[in-house]
């Protein structure tokens, strides 16, 4: 999924007139920071998501953990009192050519609790942001033969990070400079699979990401799949290699949607994850919070997947 088909959608309420009505949920194990494709400092995520209600919350920005070691370092300031913040990423993976025929070639898994310290790990998500890196400067290129160059809208301190560039930087830039007039239209009229400035992404396949992350202690989620229902044989092949969980409450799922995934994670046996996926274009923090749902029971099935994987520290 894009961010042109719905995984950035607008929360509920607080539109049109209407009230908004602050969320629930105490937990979020699925959000993006500027270290990858989203908008906010991990310190001002960490602040937004701390007064919206959650208290254990887990940075997940694709293909990179330069958020969390930020967030935990020596020097950095405490974290709100009451928070418990897990390292988490989420792998961009490549299903082109691995037998897997998927909308735009590619699924995401989550890497909850991984171990930051674990240096083959590191070197894995490296090499990901590394060939993220190519297919940005390649879509630029693009843009350019196009007539749409982006070059003056792009943040050159950023780009000199080590950050994992994505899509929605490229999209940001074209309504900058005019070419869109949001996000969601510079994927639909650009971007996405099949559109004038699309580029194939390469790096791991799902089931490379999915043993990367066990093998860093990390509990391996299937992110943002409304699909599921309907693809049981692949995740059977997924889970045969080590999938743990299937993302059920993603912030962008209807209360159906939601039902068929839990269903599908209880009769498989698979860990309900949830999220708001959250990247900042289309308003606060706590607006997304408000549309996301998670039980006490999917929390505290987190919890203790988490703890079975890495021990008490881990959750």
């Amino acid at each position: 999924m894009t961010a042109g088909s719905g995984r950035h959608a607008a929360a509920p309420g607080g539109t049109d007139g209407e009230p908004f009505v602050a969320g629930t949920a105490i937990a979020d194990f699925h959000a993006h920071t500027l270290r990858s494709d989203g908008v906010l400092q991990p310190g001002e995520l960490v602040r937004q998501a701390f007064e919206a209600g959650v208290r254990l919350f887990a940075v997940s920005d694709h293909d990179n953990l330069a958020a969390y070691r930020e967030l935990t370092a020596p020097d950095a300031p405490p974290l709100p009192q009451g928070l418990e913040l897990v390292p988490a990423v989420e792998i961009n993976a490549v299903t082109r050519g691995h037998d897997l025929d998927l909308p735009e070639g590619e699924l995401h898994v989550l890497g909850i609790g991984v171990d930051p310290d674990d240096a083959a790990f590191e070197a894995g998500l490296a090499s990901q942001r590394g060939a993220r890196r190519v297919r940005f400067e390649t879509t630029r290129a693009t843009l350019r033969d196009l007539g749409m160059p982006i070059d003056a809208y792009l943040d050159p301190t950023a780009l000199a990070r080590d950050d994992a560039v994505g899509r929605p930087t490229v999209a940001r830039a074209l309504v900058a400079a005019g070419h869109a007039e949001s996000v969601e239209d510079a994927f639909n009229r650009w971007l996405s699979w099949g559109r004038p400035a699309y580029v194939p992404r390469s790096g791991l396949g799902p089931i490379d990401a999915i043993r990367a992350i066990r093998a860093a202690g990390g509990l391996a989620s299937l992110a943002h799949f409304p699909w599921a229902p309907d693809r049981i044989s692949l995740l059977r092949t997924l889970m045969a290699e080590g999938l743990d969980g299937l993302e059920t409450n993603h912030r962008s799922f209807t209360p159906e949607q939601r039902e068929a995934m839990a269903r599908v994670a209880t009769a498989m046996g698979l860990v309900a994850t949830g999220g708001t996926d959250y990247h900042g274009d289309l308003g606060s923090y706590a607006e997304a919070h408000a549309g996301l749902v998670m039980p006490d029971e999917l929390v505290g099935g987190v919890r203790a997947a988490l703890v079975k994987r890495r021990g008490p520290a881990a959750a």
